[in-house]
């Protein structure tokens, strides 16, 4: 008679794995501001890449890989757990401290925040409005969202949005004054030619260089769409 073995331990990915209480209204509101990083991950930047494929972008994309690492390194290291509420839920298998939503949301809304501030990509200074009204207010739901759905404690949601602010304003730092100068040789590279990889970061508005050009190249035959 052969031995029934153990079943092993599963494990969630804690990142979509998003349980609220049933017939809270509020709490399933939060659970999807909750997803809103996988949003940006999978929508945004994956998009970004197929159809604009701006370093920038690129380039944002990668701190934001970085932070997260750094917040694995850090979980690890410090092993705090999660709030006594997180046990209802059935995935308290990672540590809390700090809180991986805050500081992705935190890291990009402080990023995002100086790349209008300083008019590189789509948004005019003029349009700081959408970063006020949209992206910071996202943020601080995030961040909320974590505490009341017992997934973190209020200190682990600052910490992890403090760490992510700090990220977002050295990375910005280090891309726009390290390596922005190195742009222009991976456009020429094999890779930024094949792949059509751009800089716009000296253009001061984006949309309006784009539309001017698509509106001027219609008058040009060797612009045109083959029929």
């Amino acid at each position: 008679m052969s031995e029934t073995l153990p079943h092993p331990t599963l494990k969630a990915v804690t990142l979509t794995h998003v349980r609220y209480r049933k017939g809270d209204q509020l709490g399933h509101f939060l659970a999807w501001i909750s997803l809103v990083p996988v949003f940006i991950s999978l929508g945004g930047f994956i998009s970004h890449f197929i159809f604009r494929r701006e370093l920038q972008g690129m380039f944002f994309a990668f701190g934001l890989l970085i932070s997260q690492f750094v917040n694995e390194i850090i979980k690890k290291s410090v092993q705090q757990a999660r709030p006594e509420t997180c046990a209802l839920l059935e995935i308290c298998d990672s540590h809390g401290w700090p809180s991986s939503h805050s500081q992705y949301m935190f890291f990009f809304a402080v990023y995002f925040t100086l790349l209008t501030y300083k008019r590189i990509g789509i948004l005019a200074r003029n349009q700081m409005w959408v970063v006020g009204l949209v992206v910071w207010p996202l943020a601080i739901l995030t961040i909320y969202s974590r505490v009341y759905l017992g997934y973190h404690t209020v200190a682990q949601v600052f910490a992890g949005a403090a760490l992510g602010g700090l990220l977002g304003w050295v990375w910005f730092w280090v891309v726009n004054s390290g390596l922005r100068c190195f742009f222009p040789v991976i456009e020429e590279s094999s890779f930024g030619r094949l792949f059509y990889v751009k800089d716009t970061s000296h253009i001061p508005n984006v949309l309006k260089f784009e539309y001017d050009n698509a509106r001027a190249a219609r008058k040009h035959v060797s612009y045109k769409r083959a029929d």
